[in-house]
């Protein structure tokens, strides 16, 4: 039995908490809202982000950090990737060397372009760091459905440790030491999940879906590379697998925000009514700010930028993609 402590109550938190418990472990989880604590207490269930899954009694909740984190030797965060770094601030007198940070959190730090496992490691130092993703909806964790991931760290024995403490008959667990892919895949897949969104919410259907996450994958792959990742990850459960999922299912708030804005909505509204952090606009500014500098052409992020911060019209936003100077498809023609 391993000690872990969750660090975020919402439906990804919740699920994980479930996954792990069945699993044997003991755990705790920790949210910053004490009515958020005092529902899953009470209901042992999250009413309002992941409503009929239920936790097990053994489940601790608290809004007391020192309380969670007493004894860790897992810390699994799943707070937002803009709160990231204020956790791991708050929660460093706490953690000690031997921990290990798993981050299921997917997104970039706006401000800095770093990725999530980089911001964490700043603020706590020498823990070991794993990031764990992949095409993941928190509903279907939750209801046992089968679900593989990646636990990718360039720590074998961490990525390996967290295998076999997360992975189930449910849960399959691989291991990569791509990092730098991993996250980035994970984190840029929300960007094109918007996109697909839009699409859709303008009714131009699947071919143009099918194209924006095909090319949205190769400017994925293309600003990896670029920043020392492993091409081969992007085809892989961190780039393709959690792009189809985050851009086809029901349950992706991206998508669903991307729909909303397609039909006409205002970006603020459209937050709104999904109720959850749709991680994807923080990430398109700060991959766009990462293409400028590595000078990577990023044509679809340039586009949902200027839909989401700059008030373009998504039908002009696909027309001028549409109207970009004729290419080869690949970046080696072969001829």
């Amino acid at each position: 039995m391993t000690k872990i402590s969750i660090l975020g109550a919402g439906s990804w938190g919740t699920a994980l908490s479930i996954l792990l418990c069945n699993n044997g472990h003991k755990v705790t989880v920790w949210s910053v809202l004490p009515d958020e604590v005092e529902m899953l207490k009470q209901y042992r269930q999250h009413k309002d982000k992941l409503p009929g899954a239920i936790v097990p009694p053994e489940v601790v909740f608290t809004t007391d950090l020192k309380t969670c984190l007493d004894q860790a030797a897992v810390v699994v965060f799943v707070v937002p990737s803009q709160t990231i770094r204020e956790t791991a601030r708050r929660i460093k007198p706490f953690v000690q060397k031997s921990t290990i940070a798993v981050i299921c959190s997917k997104g970039l730090e706006e401000n800095t372009g770093l990725r999530l496992s980089e911001v964490v490691q700043q603020e706590l130092g020498d823990v070991r760091v794993v990031a764990l993703i992949g095409p993941s909806h928190a509903e279907e964790v939750a209801a046992g459905l089968p679900t593989t991931v990646v636990a990718a760290s360039t720590d074998q024995q961490a990525a390996e440790t967290v295998q076999d403490i997360f992975m189930s008959s449910r849960f399959r667990v691989y291991t990569s030491s791509d990092i730098i892919g991993a996250e980035l895949g994970a984190a840029l897949k929300n960007i094109i999940a918007l996109c697909a969104g839009i699409s859709d919410g303008l009714g131009y259907g699947d071919n143009c879906k099918a194209a924006l996450m095909t090319r949205g994958l190769t400017e994925i792959a293309r600003l990896g590379k670029a920043m020392g990742a492993n091409t081969d990850t992007f085809s892989g459960l961190t780039g393709m697998g959690d792009l189809v999922v985050t851009c086809t299912s029901s349950h992706s708030r991206n998508w669903r925000a991307g729909y909303l804005i397609g039909q006409g909505m205002p970006l603020e509204k459209a937050l709104t009514q999904v109720k959850m952090v749709v991680e994807g606009v923080t990430a398109a500014k700060a991959a766009y700010s990462l293409s400028s500098k590595t000078g990577v052409n990023m044509p679809i992020v340039e586009q949902a930028c200027k839909i989401l911060f700059e008030g373009k019209s998504p039908a002009a936003a696909v027309g001028d993609l549409m109207a970009r100077s004729k290419k080869n498809e690949s970046e080696d023609a072969g001829w």
